[in-house]
């Protein structure tokens, strides 16, 4: 390609833009904007229409059509903000050029590596060239990848005006990390007929089922007296937090599930005798599991008050986001298609349902149907993370090809989607 996707990550991954967990504002993090300016300004520079960024952070903009056809309206979606599961801050990336499938020393003090018996998917990627952190800080990959990636794609359009294709829209978001990406997202504004989401995973990856989640907050509250004379006086919180997490079964725990196997996460607990607080999310593809799986944690909850005492256990329990195959199926097409894309590049196809949920759950369900594709990126969240150039450079070239096919589809009638 004549643009450098390499170079833009680097720029970008430079840049701070962790977003913070239960802010009621979005940014989250004012630091996001400083990445969200950057995009605006580099979309003017390469000829983007309709460049603008709103006061919550979302950045947009058209790549204006080549032909007079009318097709679908594409959108493209990424986000700007990085997972607060791990320092962000001053990101000091190595490149690892034509890697030899052997561990890969990302900090000699203290000593980190990485070594395929942990990540054997490294293997795959033999002969290439890697980015990686230097053990200290999560790179960005997730999903700063997937950024560059529309960026690099952006402007070699509008550089290359006789490539047919049509309108192309471009979206960025705040706070998907935090599950607030898609709160605020214009999608009248957007205009968009469909999009693809950009976040996450290997190339050739192709997802359209994720997980129906919800989040548990739950409060103890106990009683605190000096143990030396608390015999049939003390509750202590922590410990009847405790027995919560030991009511639920031990084989839906995250750690011991895979593919479309559903669990309960505890993921923070924090507090004292007097009161204690536990977060939980609640993951299932299936439906009618979901359901089951919050109502049994409910019960469980409802057992404990009946058993220490009514008000014991405050439970909040809400929804997150739903799995977004059942808006995805009457436009399969978008599946196919990017397969169709895929092969024709020489990339393998792989569909498979994501662990987890991306913007384009969320939009699939506010009228934007939204599967989202692999960018080249491993390990998120953490600082094992990588991603592979090679892979980067070639889903710029998918995004043009999906782009061109597109032409060959007739433009929706008003009022569908």
């Amino acid at each position: 390609m004549e643009t450098s996707v390499i170079s833009r990550f680097l720029r970008y991954i430079a840049i701070d833009t962790q977003s913070k967990p239960d802010q009621e504002a979005i940014p989250s993090t004012q630091k996001q904007f400083t990445l969200a300016h950057m995009l605006v300004s580099e979309l003017e520079e390469i000829g983007a229409s309709d460049v603008r960024i709103d006061d919550h952070c979302y950045v947009y903009a058209t790549i204006p059509a080549t032909l007079d056809k009318k097709v679908p309206v594409l959108g493209l979606i990424a986000h700007m903000d990085t997972s607060p599961d791990f320092p962000d801050g001053c990101v000091n990336p190595h490149i690892i050029r034509g890697y030899d499938g052997g561990e890969i020393v990302l900090n000699e003090n203290p000593y980190t590596s990485m070594k395929p018996e942990q990540y054997p998917h490294l293997l795959n990627y033999v002969g290439q060239d890697l980015i990686t952190t230097d053990g200290t800080t999560l790179l960005g990959g997730d999903d700063k990848a997937g950024v560059a990636e529309i960026m690099a794609m952006a402007e070699y359009l509008i550089k290359h005006p006789e490539i047919p294709h049509g309108t192309i829209k471009i979206g960025f978001t705040p706070d998907e990390e935090v599950g607030r990406g898609a709160d605020l997202f214009d999608v009248k504004g957007f205009g968009a007929d469909v999009a693809y989401t950009l976040d996450g995973g290997a190339i050739g990856g192709i997802d359209y089922e994720n997980f129906n989640a919800a989040a548990a907050d739950v409060t103890v509250h106990g009683l605190s007296i000096h143990p030396g004379g608390s015999k049939n006086k003390m509750k202590n919180a922590i410990l009847m937090a405790m027995e919560l997490q030991s009511m639920l079964p031990v084989a839906e725990n995250p750690m011991y599930t895979e593919g479309y196997e559903g669990f309960y996460h505890l993921n923070d607990i924090q507090g004292n005798v007097e009161q204690t607080k536990m977060h939980y999310i609640i993951r299932d593809h299936d439906m009618d599991k979901f359901l089951q799986k919050k109502e049994y944690f409910a019960r469980a909850v409802d057992y404990l008050n009946a058993k220490y005492g009514e008000g014991t256990f405050e439970l909040s329990l809400r929804d997150s986001y739903y799995n977004m195959k059942e808006q995805i199926k009457p436009h399969m097409y978008l599946i196919d298609l990017a397969k169709e894309a895929m092969t024709e590049l020489g990339i393998q196809p792989e569909v498979s349902p994501i662990r987890g949920g991306t913007d384009g759950a969320r939009l699939s369900y506010m009228g934007l149907p939204c599967p989202n594709l692999g960018i080249g990126a491993h390990n998120g969240h953490g600082k094992f993370e990588f991603v592979c150039i090679q892979s980067m450079e070639q889903t710029v070239e998918l995004m043009i090809k999906i782009a061109e096919k597109f032409t060959n589809l007739s433009a929706p009638a008003a009022g569908e989607s």
